[in-house]
């Protein structure tokens, strides 16, 4: 879906990694370096990024990656939801997906940053 006026667009962006351990501290770090890239690659400020949905394997049940998000500066505003990702045998395991709807300016690209071992699943980028 694209919602156009004068100078940006509304634009679905995708994203994924994934974290070796199921701790806190293993998922602060993935979610914080999936975040860094969305942000980086797609020069975003806050105030252009209209809601983060993360879904996560079941094997993942440390704590929840919106809080994480909920914590940087700026993101107080962000609707952020967090679900787990259906079952699908074969998928890749400690894997942490996001969904992203910002506003990027009309003649800007997205770029979907897929990290780890999430790589794997878009072999295309």
């Amino acid at each position: 879906m694209r919602i156009q006026n004068e100078f940006h667009h509304l634009c679905a962006l995708r994203g994924a990694t994934t974290c070796e351990q199921n701790t806190v501290e293993s998922i602060t770090s993935a979610v914080e370096d999936l975040l860094a890239e969305l942000v980086s690659r797609n020069n975003l400020i806050p105030d252009l990024i209209i809601s983060v949905t993360f879904s996560v394997t079941a094997d993942l049940d440390a704590c929840f990656p919106a809080s994480i998000a909920r914590k940087k500066p700026g993101w107080e505003k962000i609707a952020l939801l967090d679900c787990q990702q259906m079952f699908v045998r074969g998928d890749l395991s400690k894997c942490i997906r996001l969904l992203a709807y910002v506003s990027l300016p009309n003649e800007q690209a997205p770029q979907n940053p897929y990290l780890g071992k999430a790589k794997e699943l878009r072999p295309d980028r």
